[in-house]
């Protein structure tokens, strides 16, 4: 499978140029053979939006209907994140969407991160499902969730094969990029991309620093800071030899791991 990922700035609290530049986005990701386009969180609003704004932004899953019909008309998957109208609160969500414009997965992040995203969202997540594309299992985690160990192992010992993660990784924290999503690709074994923003929301910084990490933990492809897309494979017959070579799921001893579920 061609992974493409687009690092870039979007359109702030404009959901329908947001739809227009995805299916832009997609048009240029398929010409370049891509099976799937990531997008960063929050993409179709912007993050650094306030909680008035969230509120006013957030759709239920049955209005990314533009998004469908350019996944359908390109025969392109795709991934992004989105404020979600969820009764009458908001999560932080992501959606993977197929390339027939089925909607394969919808995900709400489970951590949320510091004021910003507690003023912003009152609804979380609280599972992490997979979804199969082309017999590949993929699973979605957004931006903090992916700097807790546990999550992105639940969905390696649920069999993903892939993580797509949306961030808004802001300054300063250039060691999570660079350090953390090798690390959990390689622990897990699994592919992991990374898809930020660049540039500036409302004062807030982004690092870009976007990444496609391979299941040894190799880094396939890395974004600089600013607009940009990148490409990547992912081969089953690569995951299924890393895995033979380094079985570090199978050695696992979880009779001894108790203490990670206890509430401290």
């Amino acid at each position: 499978m061609k992974i493409a990922l687009y690092q870039g700035p979007g359109r702030l609290n404009d959901i329908q140029a947001c739809f227009v530049h995805l299916g832009e986005q997609a048009a240029k990701a398929k010409a370049q053979g891509a099976d799937l386009l990531l997008l960063p969180e929050m993409y179709l609003s912007g993050y650094n939006i306030g909680p008035e704004a969230a509120q006013r932004q957030a759709i239920t899953a049955e209005r990314l209907a533009p998004a469908q019909e350019a996944a359908k008309s390109l025969g392109i998957a795709l991934a992004f994140g989105y404020p979600e109208k969820v009764g009458g609160k908001v999560a932080n969500a992501a959606v993977l969407i197929g390339p027939d414009g089925g909607v394969l997965l919808n995900y709400r992040k489970t951590h949320l991160f510091g004021d910003l995203d507690r003023g912003m969202f009152k609804e979380r997540g609280m599972d992490f499902p997979l979804a199969e594309l082309n017999g590949t299992k993929i699973g979605l985690l957004i931006c903090y969730d992916i700097e807790f160990p546990e999550p992105a192992r639940c969905l390696a010992l649920a069999g993903a094969d892939i993580i797509l993660v949306p961030t808004a990784q802001m300054e300063p924290y250039e060691q999570v990029a660079r350090h953390v999503i090798p690390a959990r690709a390689y622990e897990n074994q699994v592919y992991v991309a990374y898809a930020n923003h660049s540039g500036a929301e409302n004062g807030l910084g982004y690092i870009g620093l976007s990444s496609i990490c391979g299941p040894s933990g190799a880094v396939l492809t890395m974004a600089g800071t600013g607009e940009e897309m990148l490409f990547a494979e992912t081969h089953i017959e690569h995951h299924a030899a890393v895995r033979r070579a380094d079985p570090l799921l199978r050695d696992r001893r979880p009779e001894l791991y108790g203490l990670l579920a206890d509430k401290h």
